[in-house]
């Protein structure tokens, strides 16, 4: 931030996790009232305005988180979603024995839920094994949880002795990932930080629908009529809105799912709107200093 501003063309701010509210109020809300919190954090919001003031724009991917930045007095926010390989992330990709080797031998008949993502403490896959367990009481369904982190040792801990979850880990093969969302009922998630949400959208792209909590970007990117949304935090809404998920149409909902995934960027189309926006500021700089 110190280097002056003759030595450059353009410096931007790139806000993609709200560390503020999704750490530091989620503790301090425990123990102090949110308006009291909100005044414990407003140093911190200025200081986001004092990096922001020095960069010609602030990249934010949902609209939501652009909002929330704009009303902390944030100057020159601008929406600049993330794309999806949506020509990777089809229906097309189900496959029976990708879902039977998911669900385990024996399980055919049962309900396949999944989860991707980061484990770490603030994507909240407590919430989701929680929901899971409710579940159980009243239906035969498996749950395949996706990714890696911080918190796995802590996560299969909570769900030791269950040979209902599973975690097979990071996967890094896209085409074998896709190929187990198209193939499963639906994705639950448990986060409501996300600035983006690439899980949720990846998954809609194949055409699975999803259930995910009533704030962040997983809320924003979720179509009702692909979607079940809950209270957030809140295990047995979770548990309630998986169980609406699956009472519904599963072909209509796949089909709904592809209709809303279409209104997102492709991978390509984010980087030519992103080099696009570069250049608009880029023009815009060298318009307001030609000598620099």
């Amino acid at each position: 931030m110190s280097v002056p501003r003759s030595r450059f063309g353009i410096r931007t701010f790139v806000w993609h996790a709200d560390f503020i509210d999704t750490y530091l109020r989620t503790a301090l809300e425990r123990r102090i009232s949110p308006d009291t919190a909100t005044l414990a954090l407003a140093p911190l919001w200025a200081a986001v305005r004092a990096i922001a003031d020095r960069c010609d724009a602030t990249f934010v991917a949902g609209r939501w988180m652009a909002e929330k930045l704009r009303a902390h007095g944030v100057p020159r926010v601008q929406h600049l979603p993330f794309g999806v390989e949506r020509n990777l992330f089809v229906p097309e990709a189900r496959s029976e024995a990708v879902r039977r080797a998911l669900l385990g031998p024996g399980r055919e008949r049962w309900a396949l839920l999944v989860g991707v993502g980061r484990f770490a403490i603030e994507k909240r896959w407590d919430v989701v094994l929680d929901a899971f367990a409710m579940l159980r009481e009243r239906r035969e369904a498996a749950l395949v949880l996706f990714g890696d982190g911080p918190e796995r040792g802590a996560l299969e801990a909570r769900a030791r002795g269950r040979d209902d979850v599973v975690f097979p880990g990071f996967e890094r093969d896209r085409a074998k990932l896709a190929s187990a969302l198209a193939s499963a009922d639906a994705l639950v998630h448990g986060c409501p930080f996300e600035t983006f949400g690439f899980a949720v959208a990846e998954a809609m792209s194949a055409g699975l629908p999803v259930v995910v909590p009533n704030a962040g970007g997983a809320s924003e990117l979720a179509d009702g009529a692909s979607a079940e949304r809950y209270a957030a935090l809140d295990p047995r809404a979770c548990a309630n809105a998986v169980e609406r998920v699956l009472e519904r149409d599963r072909a209509e909902l796949s089909r709904a799912a592809v209709r809303a995934a279409s209104g997102l960027l492709t991978v390509r189309e984010q980087f030519e709107r992103t080099f696009e926006a570069y250049g608009e500021l880029l023009e815009k700089r060298t318009r307001q200093a030609p000598s620099s």
